[in-house]
């Protein structure tokens, strides 16, 4: 019997697209947004047919510039027969952009109570100040519309929620390649802050809520301060998901303010397993119990385990007060394993934290007690009284893309045993981040000192003292292996700490649209010694990957030790500050 064997007929394209323009990117944009393009397989197009495709072809290159600001475009097109394949044209478009246009003219009128208000000035002049399409700039559609969305926005944010955009008009002279613009925002009536309405409150009070929400009926309506409650109400760690926002039902102008919340349960237990490149495999558990019977504080019961780390702990945490200070007591027992030594230590301690989107303060006392491998001298204890103070300004979190914070923490304590020594100890941390532009990403700048200012710091336990190296401090080098190198070559923590990094973090794109992954190129310094003169700085440097995970920041960075001539892989998720 004779058998036939299938064979695939090649689909015939009917023409090849090529675009030439003053800027690649330009013309890959232009060849990607014409309709043009569907026409390619469509074998059957006779000369009449393709010149009428030509013809809405070029009529929408014309429209596509414009929305980028050329007006005056000069278009050529051609066609040409491929040889041996006379049936496939090769369609080439040539542009010749000419001057982009610019902005002559910004007018910003205003409608509603927003005009006449006098405590409503700086708002005003707040959206005229920082209008995001000043005079001289280049004009596209999408800064024209990007601005404009900012200009409500920052109408919408304070004590006008239901402001619009009444009319906006971009008028274009062609011949002169200027482009006018004006837009009028019409606030609506003004409106404050009414009683707070809860839903959702079960098994913690309302009081707690309200605590937490600091929301005051009568004050004026601000987009941030209803933002900043509800993140105060999750960070609580009382309720898993919370909604905070005007009454939408209500057209008073003293608007109530809904709070919509999942309380957590009252207990919860959450394991994880992991892996790290310097101590292989980590399990951890936590278990929180939001209301202790009898006592009505959280507790939070944490263990981690790996080759390296051992570490139990509790911590117990106090409801807020009206200043949303809380107190707290806390507990832990750690072993670690570094390069060259090992730490058991207990660390408990009892004081008070405020915590806030902006500003965190703790104040509290602290009872140390380390055992370092190979000191002749045993456990070394301290007690101190401390303070502590973050402040942070990020433009968002947990992905920030620009803004700055700073940390400090101030103790003064007395080692324990028969020569009692008194001490000091200061750490002062910063983070800088600073964008270079929409595809140039951004530096990262991170810094970090700190001092024990003790006649013989040799009394004092480890955990008081200096150690640097590992994924957050010096990346080239293991956790743990920058510190006062001892004369049997191990290394041991010092008093004085210097830490400084230099980051480029720039933005991936694929296909023209952005991804949640960025590169980034940084140098590490750092160096711990027991004498300021004695800090010299050891380099890190390499090469890494950020990616935007469900859980937050995942870095991964390839480092180079300077040092020790060893490349080093460091992962670490989440952003702190």
């Amino acid at each position: 019997m004779a058998q036939t064997r299938d064979k695939t007929v090649p689909t015939l394209q009917a023409f090849d697209l090529v675009v030439h323009a003053d800027s690649p990117p330009l013309a890959a944009w232009l060849s990607q947004h014409l309709e043009l393009q569907r026409y390619r397989q469509l074998s059957d197009l006779d000369d009449t047919e393709m010149a009428r495709l030509l013809r809405e072809a070029d009529l929408q290159a014309r429209d596509l510039l414009a929305t980028q600001g050329f007006f005056n475009p000069t278009l050529n097109w051609t066609r040409d027969t491929t040889p041996n394949q006379p049936r496939l044209r090769k369609v080439q478009l040539d542009v010749k952009t000419g001057p982009q246009a610019r902005i002559a003219q910004v007018e910003i009128h205003w409608q509603g109570d927003i005009e006449q208000r006098p405590e409503a000035a700086q708002q005003r002049a707040d959206v005229v100040q920082t209008w995001a399409l000043p005079v001289g700039e280049a004009f596209t559609q999408e800064s024209w519309s990007d601005a404009k969305t900012q200009a409500l926005r920052q109408l919408l944010s304070e004590r006008y929620p239901q402001g619009r955009i009444a009319r906006s008009q971009a008028q274009v002279e062609p011949t002169k390649n200027q482009v006018q613009l004006d837009i009028t925002l019409d606030s609506g009536p003004a409106v404050s802050l009414g009683p707070l309405v809860i839903t959702g409150a079960e098994r913690y009070s309302s009081e707690q809520i309200e605590r937490l929400a600091r929301l005051t009926p009568g004050n004026v309506y601000r987009q941030s301060d209803l933002l900043e409650a509800q993140q105060r109400l999750v960070l609580s760690g009382y309720y898993d998901s919370v909604f905070v926002s005007l009454d939408p039902d209500s057209s008073d102008n003293h608007r109530p303010v809904k709070i919509e919340l999942k309380e957590a349960l009252r207990q919860k237990w959450v394991l994880g397993l992991g892996v790290r490149n310097e101590s292989g495999v980590r399990f951890t558990a936590e278990h929180t119990q939001h209301k202790v019977p009898g006592l009505e504080w959280r507790a939070v019961s944490k263990l981690a385990v790996d080759r390296n780390l051992q570490r139990v702990g509790v911590d117990l945490l106090a409801p807020p007060d009206p200043s949303l200070w809380r107190w707290n007591v806390s507990g832990q027992y750690e072993e670690e394993k570094f390069t060259s030594y090992t730490v058991n230590s207990q660390r408990w301690r009892a004081g008070r934290n405020q915590l806030s989107e902006r500003i965190d303060r703790a104040y509290y006392a602290q009872y140390d007690a380390a055992n370092t491998t190979g000191d002749q001298a045993g456990q070394r204890e301290s007690v101190s009284a401390n303070y502590a103070w973050t402040w942070r300004r990020f433009d968002r979190l947990p992905f920030p893309t620009q803004g700055t914070g700073w940390g400090l923490e101030l103790g003064y304590g007395v080692t324990l045993g028969a020569n009692r020594e008194s001490f000091v100890r200061w750490l002062a941390r910063g983070l800088w981040l600073v964008p270079l532009g929409q595809q140039s990403g951004r530096l990262a700048l991170r810094g970090e000192a700190g001092s024990v200012v003790s006649k013989d710091a040799t009394a004092l336990p480890a955990t008081q003292l200096f150690i640097a190296g590992g994924d957050n401090s010096v990346r080239g080098y293991g956790p743990g292996t920058l510190g006062v190198t001892q004369s049997d070559g191990t290394v041991r923590p010092g008093q004085y700490l210097s830490v400084g990094s230099l980051e480029w973090q720039r933005p991936i794109s694929w296909n023209q649209q952005r991804t949640d992954w960025e590169s980034a190129v940084f140098v590490d310094a750092g160096a711990v010694a027991n004498q300021p003169a004695n800090l010299h700085a050891k380099l890190g440097y390499g090469v890494g990957a950020r990616w935007r995970s469900p859980v937050g920041p995942l870095r991964i960075d390839l480092a180079y030790g300077q040092a020790t001539h060893k490349l080093r892989l460091h992962l670490s998720v989440g952003f702190t500050f």
